[in-house]
């Protein structure tokens, strides 16, 4: 699909509407720096007619049983799989990842859509008789109306269906606002929501940057906002909403780590390990970005990752056995370059060192390992959202534990060990939201939350499984007593044969 120039356009009220005249922001394809598409600038005005074609169809579509709204989500579902290649390489063309990770992304988020095909059974509320003598009590949920997404480059499919299904499962009309940088995923989307049957409106996308987030916290016509991204545009997205009186979940960024115990059978962790640092180019927020050594495996851990990392092949994620892909702009390597830069002037020891672009084109950055990081350096505490591994070695559980937890971020941490008594250690005392145990992307399986804590996450209830059907519903409580006593049935006047 490479060399084709994409169109990206807006989705209000089931038209959809080209750049008209808008500034753009070019999309490149991070694996060439060729440019591949332009992504229109919305205004704070096609939001405000986006926000009124919703709130026109939120009504008939609350009013849809929940049944008839889950059979359009299983057309959906179906559509998806029939055309599971071609958003396979839409990701992979518009931000970099290989095949293999491409389609774990479609897959991942097909699988939300599965969940949310169960909101007959999700949207169910709870009863209880006789309360009090007489009285009884029910409860019901309810959508919230007008809602919207704000997603982010790095799983340009997967995140829109993170909320997406359950929204519009749950009753409500739902706006999207893709990143800029990877906006031809969501398009498709948008088309097949439109094939399996969706009513216009319930759906939208509006493109666009800044003005378009600010518009979307601010405008009164939506009633909740979902966030992911980084942990600066987070909290501010985060705030702005509150403030504006939306319930807001706000995704945010990680310095997840990774903790390898000497009993740990590094034969099969250290590929694991080196999945999660470098997969799609570290540009995900379940990475381990720190490797966390205890005692004396340090050495041989470090050596062994440095050997698996120096031979993975480097190339586009088009290209068949490509592990190490590009990162998102030319801009964002420079920021990586800095950080190891900055690494080394700290005093880690460069053990890989990736800033030497490994081709010619495109936007590479090459495996990088920053040994004998100290927990103050800004490496071993800041997101790099790059292929950088930085190497924190200590002497125990314990101090491995207090290191983690000194981070003001709560994304992930994993555990490299078969003592299942350090693996409970470590579980009741570690702060973070998501664990693995010998698993370095510990991504909850759709029925469960994307549970981030600390600064990994503001607001109440997170994203995916029951926690999303929560956030985009509302309970009504109703308590209920009969006055009077039953009886027999009162006759009924009917009508006389009389002219029939």
């Amino acid at each position: 699909m490479q060399g084709t120039k994409q169109e990206v356009r807006n989705l209000i009220a089931g038209r959809w509407e080209g750049a008209n005249g808008h500034a753009t922001e070019a999309v490149y394809d991070p694996a060439t720096g060729e440019v591949i598409a332009e992504t229109p600038l919305s205004t704070r005005e096609d939001l405000d007619r986006a926000v009124k074609a919703a709130g026109a169809a939120f009504g008939p579509w609350a009013a849809t049983p929940v049944t008839e709204r889950a059979r359009i989500l299983f057309r959906f579902k179906m559509l998806l799989e029939e055309n599971f290649g071609e958003l396979r390489d839409l990701v992979t063309l518009e931000n970099g990842k290989d095949a293999k990770d491409a389609g774990g992304e479609v897959r991942r988020g097909i699988e939300v859509v599965e969940f949310a095909c169960g909101m007959p059974s999700l949207m169910m509320g709870e009863s209880q008789r006789d309360v009090a003598r007489g009285i009884d009590n029910v409860s019901y949920r309810y959508p919230l109306g007008v809602v919207a997404a704000i997603t982010p480059f790095n799983f340009p499919c997967m995140v829109p269906l993170w909320t997406l299904p359950v929204a519009i499962a749950a009753g409500n009309a739902y706006i999207l606002k893709p990143s800029e940088r990877t906006p031809l995923s969501a398009v498709r989307l948008g088309e097949l929501l439109l094939e399996a049957g969706l009513p216009e409106g319930v759906f939208s996308i509006v493109n666009g940057g800044r003005e378009a987030v600010d518009a979307i916290c601010e405008h009164p016509g939506i009633k909740a906002v979902s966030f992911v991204g980084s942990q600066p545009v987070a909290k501010h997205v985060y705030e702005l909403g509150s403030a504006h009186g939306k319930r807001v979940q706000a995704l945010a960024g990680a310095k997840n780590s990774m903790i390898v115990m000497p009993d740990a059978v590094l034969e099969q962790a250290v590929p694991n390990i080196v999945s999660s640092a470098y997969g799609n180019a570290g540009e995900r927020c379940l990475a381990g970005s720190v490797l966390v050594a205890v005692g004396g495996v340090a050495d041989e851990v470090v050596e062994k990752i440095g050997e698996a990392a120096s031979a993975m092949k480097v190339g586009p994620g088009y290209e068949e056995g490509s592990e190490l892909t590009p990162v998102i702009r030319d801009s964002h390597r420079e920021k990586v370059r800095g950080y190891i830069d900055l690494g080394e002037e700290e005093g880690a020891t460069v053990v890989l060192d990736g800033r030497q672009p490994p081709r010619e084109e495109g936007f590479f950055v090459g495996p990088t390992i920053l040994d004998n990081v100290k927990g103050e350096m800004r490496v071993a505490r800041e997101e790099i959202f790059g292929p950088v591994l930085s190497v924190v070695r200590v002497a125990s559980l314990d101090e491995a534990i207090e290191f983690t937890n000194a981070s003001p971020f709560g994304n992930a941490c994993s555990i490299y060990t078969e003592n299942g008594a350090a693996v409970r250690h470590w579980r009741e005392r570690v702060e973070a939201g998501m664990l693995g145990v010998n698993v370095g992307v510990a991504a909850p399986m759709a029925f469960f939350p994307f549970n981030g804590i600390k600064d990994s996450f503001y607001g109440d209830l997170h994203a995916t499984g029951k926690d999303g059907v929560r956030f985009f519903t509302e309970n009504k409580v109703e308590v209920t007593r009969w006055l009077s006593e039953p009886g027999p049935t009162p006759d009924v006047q009917r009508p006389t044969e009389t002219g029939a």
